[in-house]
């Protein structure tokens, strides 16, 4: 008997898909401070993650654990060098959430384009249309965008973009040319030059040395005064201060941001009050749907890990 700890709760379809595996007890961790995890942790064989943090000071306790798999496909939230010494596999969801960021990002694309919620207002205030002509707003039709990285959510974005008609660039250093323009876009080797004409981007990019700051004020100053910044991969890779000046000396147009440099966002952080910044909480997976497709795939990774089935896609490697 296999003993799984659920680390935060997950959607129930994750938990019932569990409770059919005869080999498999679990118990879900509500508490997820370092003591508690010191304390229960060391008991299982394996656990599911969301966004909790293990760090070497809890799994140096943890003697059983053979594997832990991520209720997402970040993996910035646990100690990879730890794991790695001690031969623990980290496992990812990578096909669960593709298509609810992929969509997230088109919402930002079009809130934003539609001057966020400006028209609401409005309308609300009994201003309907007298201030219309004094609100700029934009189409996505025929627009240029450059996505950054080429993996799931990379292409579903790319194809819904198509829809717009929109003009569509790829940057990934990692992935062939051929590989690109079979699919009918047009790979970028230098994000650099080719940003300037951007009127998007959108970042689908893990967050490391290389991709720290990516985004940062010089690149923004040389971006088109229309352009949109969307981020929904990993906080830190738009510098947060460097966007907050951009915006509000007007080099850009707007932003949306998923995700943060620190999370929970602090509450001085200056895009807080910034009214061109469109925020959401880290959520861009939680659709009903991708709830429910992700909490399967995190305990089937497990299922699969133990029944030596595990898809080689969902195995990070460290």
């Amino acid at each position: 008997m296999y003993k799984v700890a659920i680390i935060e709760k997950i959607h129930s379809d994750g938990l019932e898909f569990l409770k059919k595996k005869n080999n498999f007890d679990f118990d879900v961790i509500d508490d997820v401070s370092e003591e508690n995890l010191i304390k229960v942790l060391p008991n299982y064989d394996a656990c599911t993650l969301r966004v909790s943090k293990l760090d070497s000071n809890i799994l140096k306790h943890c003697k059983k654990l053979k594997v832990i798999s991520r209720h997402g496909v970040g993996f910035d939230n646990v100690d990879t060098n730890f794991l790695k010494k001690s031969g623990i596999t980290l496992l990812i969801t990578a096909t669960a959430n593709a298509r609810a960021v992929a969509e997230h990002v088109i919402y930002m694309m079009l809130t934003i384009s539609k001057g966020f919620n400006i028209y609401d207002n409005e309308v609300r205030k009994g201003n309907f249309k007298s201030n219309s002509n004094k609100i700029t707003t934009y189409e996505l039709f025929k627009k240029n965008i450059m996505i950054f990285g080429f993996g799931r959510i990379g292409k579903i974005l790319a194809e819904l973009c198509k829809a717009f008609e929109m003009k569509i660039k790829i940057y990934d250093p990692y992935i062939d040319k051929k590989i690109i323009e079979n699919f009918g876009y047009k790979k970028i080797d230098n994000y650099k030059e080719e940003i300037n004409n951007s009127d998007y981007i959108s970042l689908h990019l893990p967050l490391k040395k290389d991709t720290k700051n990516l985004i940062n004020f010089d690149i923004m100053k040389n971006m088109k005064k229309n352009s949109i910044i969307i981020n929904t991969s990993r906080g830190g890779i738009v510098n947060e201060n460097d966007l907050n000046k951009a915006l509000n000396e007007k080099l850009i147009f707007g932003a949306g941001l998923d995700v943060f440099e620190k999370e929970p966002i602090l509450n001085d952080n200056p895009l807080i009050k910034n009214k061109r910044v469109l925020l959401s909480p880290h959520t861009a997976t939680f659709t009903e749907e991708c709830k429910s497709r992700m909490s399967i795939e995190t305990v089937k990774n497990i299922v699969d890990f133990f029944s030596n089935k595990i898809n080689k896609s969902m195995v990070v490697k460290l």
